[in-house]
C-alpha cells in the first residue's frame, strides 16, 4: 500500500492542490490528513471543502481545536490568535460541528496518526519532547510507526530497542529497518518553516517499507497576497514569499 501523509495545509489552497496533483499523478492507495487545515492563511472553508470533496480522512490539529474551544486559544502566540480570530470570521459557521467530531488520533495497519505527539495530543510539538521521553514514548507505543505534524519540519526518529536518533528528512527516498520503530513528522503543505516555500508531504509504502519525501513547488503569492488583503497577521504572508 502507498500511503500519502499531508499536514499543515493550513488554509493555503494553492499548495494543497499542488501536493493533490502530485499525489494523484505519483498515485497513493490512502490519503491521511494530519490536521490543521485551518489557521495562518486565507482560504479555510476552500481546504476543507476539498478535504471533504476528496474523502480525505483528517485529524483534530492544534488550529481545529483553537476555533472551538476558547481555552486553547489562549495558549496561542498573538499572530496565531489573530490568524484564528480573522479564520472565525470567514469560515462559514455550518463547519464548526464538524470540526468538533475531528478524531485526535487514528490507527491503521500498525500505524498511528496524531497531529502533535503520541499518543493523541494535538497540542505537543517533536521538538519539546528530550531524548528520555522520546525513549518512553518509543517504549510504551503499541505501533511501529506514529506519523505527527505540527512543526512545519521534516524529522525521522528512529528507535532500536536503546537510543533514539533524529535524521533531517530531504527530497528523497528513506529505506526503513523493519525492526526499528519510527515518529515520523512529515513538514507542512501551507507554511514550511525550514527554508524554501514548496510544499511538503510524504508517502510511505508499506510493500518495500520505503519513506518519499516531496517537495512540490507552485507560486505562493495569491495566498501570500490574500493573507494581507484579508488582514491576516502579515508574517504568514512572508513565510510564503519565495
Amino acid at each position: 500500500m502507498k500511503l500519502a501523509v499531508i499536514s499543515d495545509i493550513h488554509a493555503n489552497t494553492d499548495a494543497f492542490l499542488a501536493v493533490l496533483d502530485d499525489i494523484d499523478r505519483i498515485g497513493a492507495d490512502r490519503l491521511i490528513c494530519l490536521g490543521d487545515t485551518v489557521g495562518y492563511g486565507p482560504e479555510p472553508e476552500e481546504c476543507l471543502n476539498l478535504l471533504e470533496n476528496r474523502s480525505i480522512s483528517s485529524l483534530m490539529g492544534n488550529h481545529e481545536l483553537a476555533m472551538i474551544r476558547p481555552k486553547v486559544l489562549k495558549w496561542f502566540n498573538p499572530t496565531a490568535e489573530a490568524s484564528i480570530e480573522k479564520t472565525k470570521e470567514i469560515l462559514s459557521s455550518s463547519w464548526y460541528s464538524r470540526l468538533e467530531s475531528l478524531p485526535k488520533f487514528m490507527v491503521t495497519e500498525n500505524m498511528r496518526f496524531v497531529h502533535g505527539f503520541p499518543p493523541d495530543s494535538p497540542l505537543v510539538y517533536l521538538f519539546q519532547v528530550p531524548q528520555h521521553g522520546l525513549v518512553q514514548a518509543f517504549s510504551t507505543l503499541v505501533e511501529r510507526i506514529c506519523f505527527v505534524g505540527h512543526t512545519h519540519v521534516l524529522r525521522l526518529i528512529s528507535f532500536d530497542g536503546k537510543s533514539v536518533v533524529t535524521t533531517r528528512l530531504k527530497n528523497d527516498v528513506y529505506p526503513l529497518d523493519p525492526t526499528h520503530k519510527y515518529i515520523i513528522n512529515t513538514g507542512s503543505v501551507g507554511q514550511p518553516r525550514e527554508g524554501g516555500v514548496s510544499a511538503r508531504y510524504v508517502i510511505f509504502n508499506t510493500d518495500d517499507d520505503t519513506l518519499r519525501v516531496r517537495f512540490v513547488t507552485y507560486d505562493p503569492r495569491r495566498i501570500a497576497d490574500k493573507i494581507i488583503y484579508l488582514g491576516m497577521p502579515r508574517v504568514h504572508a512572508e513565510r510564503l514569499r519565495p
